[in-house]
């Protein structure tokens, strides 16, 4: 059945992160099968056919874009012992949790996550899935997805070096190199969807450098490239990282990935906090990009990535909620907030506007994950927006309502993906949310038991 033209009028403010940044007033986006058929002021009287949804004391933004989580950790917050701990030693404790997880586990988890980056404005999002116990695997999260109606891009991500070989999981959370490999096959000939538009997307992603071997970091460059996807992985996320590529292969973590073919622009690896300047150069050079994690940076006390000496060497960045064991929470608006803020810490508060924060988490998202058919707001582009009320509380006596991160609501009204509404007057509109939510919460009292 043909979907009907769908027109969003009268926006106060349109954001569109297009080529030259252009915010409009007063205007109107019309949607057609799902792309942005037109945008400008006076729409509604030239198609009085189309289903009208009305924007007055709104802002509007394209959907953001959310280039690193890992959707299944949502089942695992807050956990203690692992509240206080750094990255290695908050590994040690939710390793053993983990085990336990099975394909149930992963579906709800994605759903809930999933859901929570909807409400706060995502219609894109990356998961890295590196671990499949008990039968759990990628298509677990690929379905969720589906149905909630997200843009998803799931990535097969994998441990091979277990505690008894000097890795850092459990032996029993580790796979055959050739099983993860002979996996990443299977996943990307079933779903991966390479046209402009597509709804998944899977990409090749080896955990980190301290949990699988150089062969296969090696090997699933080469196969990426092979079946034309994508790769990624951890990189550089804190001192005792760099430390172990020290110890280990005798370089920096940025060395180590040239070294093994994971550079260039159909790679982008998480974190990155603790790149020096001839890390950021070659990240530069090779168009290799950067999901930037603020929150979780914080809550682990990795340590604030240098965004924007990578912006201004031309690094492509965009942001990642990342697990929400370590966030604790997947607000995507949110950690656009907190990237700003921590570059203003940083160097000054005029080293980030609010705007550049926001086409960070939009259309400098969508470039990472290689989707300039995402993440901004121009004719021929996909439907994928968010819209945002200005007009209650939080944001009443704001001068500039379209400096949504200074003083704006942190959850959308509505939420537009490929032209479908995913949310409408902030509720999830495509599952039952509440059956979800308390599925999530038995499944976390059996694991916390």
């Amino acid at each position: 059945m043909t979907q009907a033209d769908i027109l969003i009028r009268d926006a106060d403010h349109i954001l569109t992160m297009n080529e030259t940044r252009d915010e409009l007033r007063g205007a109107d986006i019309l949607i057609r099968g799902g792309v942005i058929a037109a945008i400008g002021p006076d729409l509604a009287r030239r198609h009085p056919q189309a289903e009208q949804v009305r924007a007055a004391g709104c802002v509007v933004t394209p959907g953001l874009v959310n280039t690193h989580h890992h959707l299944y950790q949502s089942l695992t917050r807050a956990v203690p012992g692992g509240q206080d701990a750094l990255l290695f030693g908050w590994l040690r404790v939710l390793y053993p949790i983990w085990a336990r997880f099975s394909p149930e586990e992963m579906r709800i988890s994605a759903l809930t996550g999933l859901a929570e980056l909807a409400l706060s404005g995502c219609t894109l999002s990356s998961d890295h899935l590196y671990l499949y116990p008990n039968g759990s695997r990628l298509e677990d999260t690929i379905h969720a997805a589906a149905e909630l109606g997200l843009r998803f891009h799931p990535t097969r991500g994998a441990m091979s070096i277990g505690q008894s070989k000097g890795g850092l999981p459990p032996d029993d959370l580790v796979e055959r190199e050739a099983h993860i490999l002979n996996d990443c096959i299977r996943v990307i000939d079933a779903f991966h969807d390479p046209a402009e538009g597509s709804m998944c997307r899977v990409g090749v992603a080896p955990c980190s450098p301290f949990s699988v071997s150089r062969e296969l970091m090696r090997d699933a460059a080469l196969l990426a490239r092979d079946k034309g996807v994508m790769l990624h992985t951890h990189l550089a996320e804190n001192d005792e990282d760099v430390a172990y590529s020290l110890a280990q292969f005798g370089c920096r973590p940025g060395q180590y990935a040239e070294d093994l073919g994971w550079t260039g622009a159909d790679v982008w690896h998480a974190h990155c906090v603790k790149l020096d300047g001839a890390e950021i150069d070659l990240f530069a050079r090779t168009r290799t990009g950067v999901a930037h994690c603020p929150c979780s940076n914080c809550r682990l006390g990795s340590g604030i990535a240098p965004v924007r000496a990578m912006r201004d060497a031309g690094v492509p960045v965009g942001l990642g909620v990342d697990g929400s064991a370590s966030n604790d929470s997947g607000n995507l608006v949110l950690e656009a907030r907190q990237a700003m803020l921590l570059q203003r810490v940083l160097q000054g508060a005029d080293k980030m506007s609010a705007r550049e924060a926001l086409e960070i988490a939009t259309r400098g998202g969508a470039d990472v994950l290689g989707r300039p058919d995402c993440g901004r707001l121009s004719p021929g582009k996909r439907a994928d927006i968010a819209i945002w009320d200005v007009s209650g509380v939080d944001s009443a006596g704001s001068w500039d309502p379209a400096a949504l991160l200074l003083a704006g609501p942190v959850k959308v009204r509505d939420l537009f993906v490929e032209g479908r509404r995913i949310v409408r007057d902030g509720q999830i509109a495509t599952v039952d949310l509440p059956r979800i939510v308390e599925t999530q919460r038995r499944l976390a009292r059996q694991l916390a038991k």
